[in-house]
């Protein structure tokens, strides 16, 4: 029986998955069962960072593994101490807490809101706006956090809290900011909703308004951060540092890892018993995260990120097919004129390239590492496919 029958049949199928299972990976380079090699231009949607297994990454958390691989959270370990330090240096914020994804690191940072305002104002100060086609997890709490009605079904009810403006609309924004409001939590590029930038006059009327009304800004950059966008944080980009952010994905290597960063006002707002997490800090991801963190932080690296980035889309959007390209860095999305993303998506991952869509767009989140004899490469398998 193949990997693919053992898993239709004894796991739900809760994803739409496609014909390929791998068994392998190095670098940019994944195998599937049977020996095909693909380049991959998906990095597990952002998440492989580094690639495949890359060295430093893996004596990290094998050599963490044999040490320590576990202890509760009524312990201290080294490598939580090591990774924290250098992330709040990297960043400028003041701590943070350890999840397990981006919905947790999310859900952190909605329960830090709410009782920041609760602390401060006390109670019915609790909405947190959220913008239309923002994504921000699929727990009940940050399902019903997304702008996205579709994904708003089956699961009644929905948590209460939220509301959802329109991003890039500082008069929707401005509407829907009253006495209730603790928190706008925002992606500065948003992912899942088709790789789209906020405008940077928007983003800079809502820390204003924000910082007026003393509503807490969340910066979702769960896919955006650790250098995705070509600098560490997006919000670096439009030179704004939110009071909360959150990062995931990218930030582990290919370990599951999420964690809430808190600035100066927010850093004491969660007290003992007030929020928890048993995998939350685990030695052996964070051994494997400081490695990210090590190389993401060398000197020129987010730069030839930014290269990369527009390597691409200077050969891509040359082609007939091709209407835009959205995003920043190695985060990218693209606008066809003719053809269906999903269908290209399909098309490529036979031709040996696998990519990503988000919305109607074709999404590409190649690994930060990968090399330009690698990008020309995938990239001429993905232009054969839209130009047939």
């Amino acid at each position: 029986m193949s990997i693919i029958q053992k898993y239709d049949k004894h796991v739900m199928k809760s994803y739409g998955r496609l014909p390929l299972a791998i068994e392998s990976g190095s670098g940019v380079n994944a195998v599937a069962e049977g020996g095909k090699t693909l380049i991959d231009f998906g990095s597990g949607i952002g998440t492989n960072s580094l690639g495949f297994c890359d060295s430093d990454w893996v004596e990290a958390v094998c050599k963490q593994a044999q040490t320590l691989q576990h202890n509760s959270n009524y312990y201290y370990n080294k490598p939580g101490a090591d990774f924290a330090e250098k992330l709040c240096r990297i960043t400028g914020y003041t701590n943070m807490f350890f999840g397990n994804s981006g919905a947790e690191a999310n859900e952190c940072a909605i329960k830090i809101a709410r009782k920041y305002s609760f602390d401060k104002y006390g109670k019915n100060r609790h909405t947190i706006i959220t913008l239309v086609n923002s994504f921000h997890g699929r727990t009940i709490a940050t399902l019903s956090a997304t702008g996205q009605e579709e994904m708003h079904n089956y699961f009644f009810p929905f948590v209460g809290g939220f509301v959802h403006a329109e991003a890039n609309n500082i008069a929707d924004l401005k509407a829907k900011l009253d006495d209730s409001v603790c928190a706008v939590m925002f992606e500065y590029v948003q992912g899942e909703g088709g790789v789209t930038p906020l405008e940077q006059d928007y983003v800079d009327e809502l820390f204003k308004l924000c910082k007026a009304h003393d509503v807490l800004t969340i910066a979702d950059e769960v896919q955006t951060g650790t250098g995705r966008t070509g600098k560490f944080l997006a919000g670096e980009h439009y030179g704004k540092k939110a009071d909360l952010t959150t990062l995931a994905k990218g930030i582990g290597g290919g370990l599951p890892l999420g964690v809430c960063l808190a600035g100066k006002k927010c850093a004491n707002v969660l007290a003992a018993g007030t929020h928890g997490s048993t995998y939350g800090g685990n030695p052996v991801i964070l051994a494997g995260a400081l490695a990210v963190l090590n190389k993401v932080s060398r000197e020129g690296f987010l730069a030839e990120v930014i290269k990369k980035g527009e390597y691409i889309k200077e050969k891509l959007s040359a082609l007939d097919e091709v209407a835009k390209i959205s995003g920043k860095g190695l985060m990218l999305g693209i606008t066809l004129k003719n053809k269906k993303a999903v269908d290209v998506m399909k098309s490529a991952l036979e031709a040996g390239l696998l990519t990503l869509t988000a919305k109607e767009k074709l999404r590409l989140l190649p690994p930060l590492v990968i090399d330009y004899e690698s990008i020309d490469k995938g990239l001429a398998i993905l232009i054969q496919t839209l130009n047939d």
